[in-house]
C-alpha cells in the first residue's frame, strides 16, 4: 500500500515518506508503542509519516486524499487494523541530516 500511495501523496504536495518496519520497539512498564496500539505478542508495529512543505498544504492535501480511486483501492487492501492507528500532525523543531536514505 505504501508504494501505491507515495505517488498520491507527492501529488498533493508531500516532500518525504517513510514507512518504518518495527526492529526494536520494547513493551515499556507505564506508556509504549505496543501497548498504545494493543499490539498482540505475533504483531509487528509499523511507524510511518509524511512530510508536507506546510501545514496548509498537509490539510488540503488530507482533505483531498480519499476522492483518489487508486487512495481507496490502497485502502482497502490495509494488512492491519486501521481502528489502531494513531494519527497526528506535528511542527517541526529542529531538522537535520547527515545524508539521505539510501
Amino acid at each position: 500500500p505504501c508504494q501505491t500511495a507515495w505517488p498520491i501523496f507527492q501529488d498533493l504536495g508531500a516532500t518525504a515518506m517513510w514507512e518504518c518496519w518495527g526492529d526494536d520497539v520494547p513493551e515499556g512498564d507505564v506508556t509504549s508503542f505496543p501497548m498504545a496500539v494493543k499490539a498482540g505478542e505475533d504483531e509487528t508495529l509499523v511507524l510511518s509519516f509524511t512530510v508536507w512543505p506546510d501545514k496548509p498544504t498537509r490539510e488540503t492535501a488530507l482533505a483531498k486524499m480519499m476522492s483518489y480511486l487508486a487512495m481507496a483501492e490502497a485502502m482497502g487492501d490495509m494488512p492491519f487494523d486501521g481502528k489502531r492507528m494513531i494519527f497526528g500532525g506535528f511542527d517541526p523543531m529542529l531538522m537535520a541530516a547527515a545524508s539521505g536514505p539510501s
